[in-house]
């Protein structure tokens, strides 16, 4: 058993380029020709990968839509389709045991979402989606078609995902429709409508993947960046492999702190550590990275961790069964965790004859959310929740204005 303690976190960067920036502006105008916003978040993260940015013009277009304000659940006129969808993509990287928790944790919190785990890889998914889409379709059949704009932050599979939903729903050979890629900002402006289903006609938009203008200050907002980089959300390069080598040691610590899933790199008979340095060179030494002079490649074993983690590690991680969390000091409570957003003490109610470990399990997450949901608002209120990058973007718009009001004022006299 190793003790699991957060490292220490760089500040995150600020990465938010001009794409982005258009797309955020155009959306409210993108929404009133949409029937569906597939909003597409990684499994993993869960709450991170949400953009809260967003979701001022979804929560306007559902509005005029005449979704009751006071009742999100509930829709006063229905003249056309105005369903938010969120697939929690790339199911198959966190356990089984924690999706319907979750699920019916957000359920409680958003009642005006459907939500769904799906991975590409799995046709019963694709296929469970695209049927949610015709019937949405098939309930309004005096509209000509239903329109589908695909949300998210980067590299969350939305082009991925839709690729698979076109294969599933135009019968032959089809073309692949979009280009993927295993790094952020491959789609940087709105496609051109990619069609899902026949009859009835449904049609969907890809975007670009938006990332937060600001990931936030103080612990909060490091972390929220190292996770997001982890799942290569963030431009490479603005991180530095080591930070999250050493945030992913203490995760997959937390996740299984007696065998975790990094054991399987390192040579037979290690036992768990919360020491990156130790860490990377029992795995250098074990996958032979000597550099000249006998000298481990501690750098490079780094970059192999992060790379082995997303693509098969987090698979592996995700094979574990429910267990009753053992990463405390003494005297202190268990903890247990799901995802890398999900973690919670284990207490000893918790484990008592005839309660329910799911419905524990969903309560643990209902607390966690609410906690995300305080820090958020709290975050948003805040005046100075704003990088010093966007404060010089908006001074150089403001001016922009000013100068273009001066010439106009010029021109009338």
């Amino acid at each position: 058993m190793v003790l699991a303690q957060l490292p220490a976190l760089p500040v995150p960067p600020s990465w938010f380029p001009g794409h982005m920036m258009k797309f955020t502006r155009m959306l409210p105008a993108l929404l009133k020709r949409t029937n569906v916003v597939l909003e597409i978040r990684d499994s993993r993260l869960p709450l991170t990968s949400i953009n809260r940015t967003l979701e001022g013009a979804l929560k306007k277009w559902r509005l005029e839509r005449g979704w009751d304000p006071n009742h999100p659940g509930r829709r006063t006129i229905a003249v056309e389709a105005c369903e938010h969808i969120v697939v929690l993509n790339k199911r198959d990287f966190v356990p089984e045991w924690g999706m319907e928790p979750f699920r019916k944790a957000m359920a409680k919190k958003f009642p005006h979402q459907q939500m769904l785990f799906a991975s590409w890889q799995r046709p019963r998914d694709i296929r469970n989606l695209s049927e949610i889409l015709v019937n949405i379709a098939k309930d309004y059949p005096h509209a000509m078609e239903l329109n589908v704009l695909v949300i998210g932050m980067p590299n969350v599979g939305k082009s991925t995902l839709l690729n698979a939903l076109r294969n599933m729903g135009i019968r032959g050979p089809t073309p692949k429709a979009f280009q993927t890629s295993a790094n952020p900002g491959m789609t940087r402006a709105l496609s051109t409508r990619l069609k899902l289903s026949l009859d009835p006609l449904v049609y969907a938009f890809d975007t670009p993947g938006i990332m937060l203008p600001f990931l936030g200050r103080g612990e909060e907002g490091a972390e929220r960046g190292v996770k997001l980089a982890l799942i290569a959300g963030i431009k490479e390069g603005l991180y530095d492999t080591d930070a999250l080598a050493a945030y992913l040691l203490y995760r997959l610590n937390v996740l299984n702190p007696i065998a975790p899933a990094y054991l399987s790199l390192l040579p037979a008979g290690s036992a768990p550590t919360s020491e990156l340095s130790e860490f990377l060179e029992l795995l250098a030494r074990r996958m032979g990275m000597i550099k000249r002079g006998a000298e481990v490649d501690l750098a490079r074993a780094a970059v192999y961790f992060v790379r082995w983690w997303r693509e098969q590690g987090g698979l592996l991680a995700a094979s574990s069964a429910l267990s009753p969390g053992a990463s405390a000091p003494p005297g202190q409570a268990p903890i247990q965790g799901w995802g890398f957003d999900f973690q919670w003490d284990v207490l000893p109610e918790d484990t008592l004859p005839g309660r329910d470990p799911a419905l524990v399990i969903q309560e643990k997450m209902e607390r966690c959310i609410d906690d995300y949901l305080t820090k958020s608002n709290s975050e948003e209120a805040d005046e100075n929740n704003v990088s010093p990058t966007q404060l010089k973007k908006k001074a150089i718009l403001e001016e922009k204005e000013k100068r273009r009001l001066k010439h106009a004022a010029k021109r009338q006299h």
